[in-house]
């Protein structure tokens, strides 16, 4: 199959590259005919974005730079397209015969200037796919912004997440979205400020890093004899304590579970000085944590999210290592302080937070996945299989989302009255910022959607700036977030949270 990318002459820029990997990776063959557009080139950009690809990012080169050589390559003449790719604002050619005329908008509007007026506005634009052909939005997104470092880090994200759009329509066709809103038409901006503003923040940032551990999560616990969050859709009830933890090290992502007749939390244990997650389990009790954290589980890559799951009266553990693009499957000696990796259930795929549950005789696995480029919190993929140890198939929507509100699993899987329900991580104000109640709407292999209802924030009942797991085990509700944590100990203020409870959970 032929995909012709339709593109600014004036503009041609490194994503292009990310795009045209993702399609050949699917043998289609690529054919890129450079467009003259009447669209005028802001002020001194491309000098900004060098600027910042100097000072933010240190030479690391990123989406955004320009890339002269993909108009100027040599290249035969363009063949009869089955799918064109318009990247420019300019009319469509009334005697093209592509099956499907791809064109992306950014807030209802096409064009690069378009992406940019959006997030000179301060915020990453929706991406619409319109497909010319049937006058239809063939699918639609929201990108997330953990890489957006930068006028040059937003524009790679939003591009980046435009091709993994334009791709699920063509591997997996257009898909329902909501109407389409009203046209958002932005001036642009000169980006002079918004670059100056982001070298000061980043500026900011590393001085905040040299004092401070960043981030610094900690998990919050309570007993509640209700269904708590889930029930109230908000932080009220019992107080939060904070589980303690050594200054230097965070604990993050509490997957608890009562095993053999003791109930403990397995979390991610970062120590700072080494930057690499490990898998420690806590002890709780009537009163609370029992001791400190043990070791459970360590490899010489990152883990994270320790997922839980019991099969065939067996305990197993899922712990992300997205990082190394595969999904493993380790299976409890001794609880709870000795797994052996039994099997790969998924490798060859960037997924994050691997999250399965049994629906309907099959088992459904949820994670955020990432294609080589942009966010990492706003893609959702669904595998599915008979068995917990595979084959694992990928759903027929591929992906089946892109929201950074919505797609981030942030727990166990929830059954409420004959309805399943999800934790989310709500990423629109960064990555973990919130917790959303998804309820699951339509799962099978060719069909997937969700509803968020409620959108819960870090407050008074539990300070800080982030709020991205929740999970519970009988009385044991467990949740966690974010503190400020000065790298010297005379420095930091008591956690009120963290102080020790009486029987009574006061």
């Amino acid at each position: 199959m032929i995909v012709e990318l339709r593109v600014d002459a004036q503009r041609p820029r490194r994503w292009l590259r990310h795009l045209i990997a993702l399609l050949a990776a699917d043998r289609h063959e690529v054919q890129i005919v450079p467009v003259r557009t009447d669209a005028s080139r802001p002020a001194g950009l491309e000098a900004l974005l060098e600027i910042e690809r100097m000072l933010l990012r240190r030479g690391r080169p990123c989406g955004a730079d320009a890339d002269p050589a993909l108009t100027n390559e040599p290249r035969r003449p363009p063949q009869r397209a089955d799918i064109v790719i318009d990247f420019t604002a300019m009319p469509r050619d009334p005697t093209c015969a592509a099956r499907l005329y791809l064109r992306p908008l950014y807030e209802g509007v096409a064009g690069e200037d378009a992406a940019l007026a959006a997030i000179l506005g301060d915020d990453l634009p929706l991406i619409e796919i319109l497909d010319e052909v049937s006058g239809s939005i063939a699918w639609s997104g929201k990108p997330s912004a953990e890489t957006a470092d930068g006028l040059g880090g937003a524009l790679d994200a939003v591009m980046a997440r435009t091709a993994t759009l334009l791709k699920g329509v063509i591997d997996a066709g257009p898909r329902a979205t909501a109407p389409r809103g009203s046209v958002r038409r932005r001036s642009l901006r000169t980006p002079s400020a918004y670059v100056l503003r982001g070298l000061a923040a980043h500026l900011v940032r590393s001085i905040y890093r040299l004092c401070c551990y960043s981030p610094h999560w900690r998990i919050g616990w309570r007993h509640t004899d209700d269904a708590g969050i889930w029930n109230s859709a908000d932080l009220s009830g019992p107080a939060w304590r904070a589980v303690p933890s050594p200054g230097h090290r965070f604990y993050a992502d509490p997957f608890p579970i009562t095993w053999k007749g003791r109930t403990f939390v397995f979390v991610e244990d970062l120590d700072h000085r080494v930057g690499k997650g490990t898998i420690a389990a806590i002890e709780f009790g009537d009163d609370g944590p029992i001791g400190t954290a043990i070791p459970v589980l360590e490899e010489p890559w990152h883990l994270s999210y320790p997922f839980l799951i019991v099969h065939d009266d067996e305990l197993w553990m899922i712990p992300e290592s997205s990082a190394r693009h595969e999904v493993n499957v380790y299976r409890c000696v001794r609880f709870p302080d000795r797994w052996e990796r039994h099997a790969t259930l998924l490798s060859g795929v960037e997924l994050a937070d691997a999250t399965i549950v049994r629906h309907d005789g099959r088992h459904y696995m949820f994670g955020a996945t990432r294609d080589g480029a942009g966010g990492y919190s706003d893609t959702l993929s669904i595998y599915h299989a008979d068995d917990l140890f595979g084959r694992w198939t990928p759903h027929a929507q591929r992906p089946a989302l892109v929201d950074r509100a919505s797609t981030r699993p942030a727990g166990h899987f929830v059954q409420r009255n004959g309805r399943l329900w999800r934790p989310v991580q709500d990423c629109t104000n960064g990555y973990g910022g919130a917790l959303g109640l998804a309820e699951i709407t339509a799962l099978s292999p060719t069909d997937f959607a969700q509803t968020v209802h409620h959108v819960i924030s870090p407050g008074p009942r539990w300070p800080g700036r982030k709020l991205h797991t929740l999970n519970r085990c009988g009385r044991l509700e467990l949740i966690d977030g974010t503190i400020i944590q000065p790298k010297i100990e005379a420095l930091r203020l008591p956690d009120r949270l963290g102080a020790p409870v009486d029987a009574r959970g006061r």
